[in-house]
């Protein structure tokens, strides 16, 4: 099994502390940024940042879907990360300063991938699937923290 990672990110016209606030707001805003590959969102716990379990599932394909169940930690300033307890799935959000009133924003995601043919095709394909997912969730992050 090879570990696979998909990575994307995005400046943002808002300042860092805004546009990690509303990364971190998993009770409220995390919801609405979520696009269609998103169902079932849940907060089970906590709801902010750190501490916060929180549940979706993920269509990264029209055949393959992954129920997810994430802790969330925040080990630096600037830092969610959300480690899934379903699976090796680990997503890292990054935010920092980019320039008076700017921020950049990085989301990368990495696991165990399927050895095999398999996971060839999955070690090619699914970063680029994941990462045009996590565009779209950034696209409206920063429509959201824009305003």
């Amino acid at each position: 099994m090879a570990q696979v990672e998909a990575t994307t990110q995005r400046i943002i016209s808002a300042d860092a502390e805004t546009v990690f606030d509303a990364l971190a707001d998993y009770e409220g805003t995390r919801a609405k940024l979520l696009p269609e590959h998103f169902s079932e969102y849940e907060v089970r716990e906590g709801g902010d940042g750190e501490g916060t379990l929180v549940h979706w599932k993920l269509q990264a394909t029209s055949k393959r879907v992954r129920d997810c169940l994430l802790e969330v930690t925040e080990p630096t300033d600037g830092e969610l990360v959300e480690k899934d307890r379903n699976s090796s799935m680990v997503t890292t959000w990054r935010v920092t300063p980019a320039g008076e009133g700017r921020s950049k924003a990085v989301v990368t995601t990495v696991w165990n991938g399927a050895g095999g043919i398999g996971g060839f095709f999955e070690r090619t394909f699914a970063p680029k699937g994941l990462g045009r997912i996590y565009d779209s969730v950034l696209e409206r992050l920063a429509a959201h923290v824009e305003k």
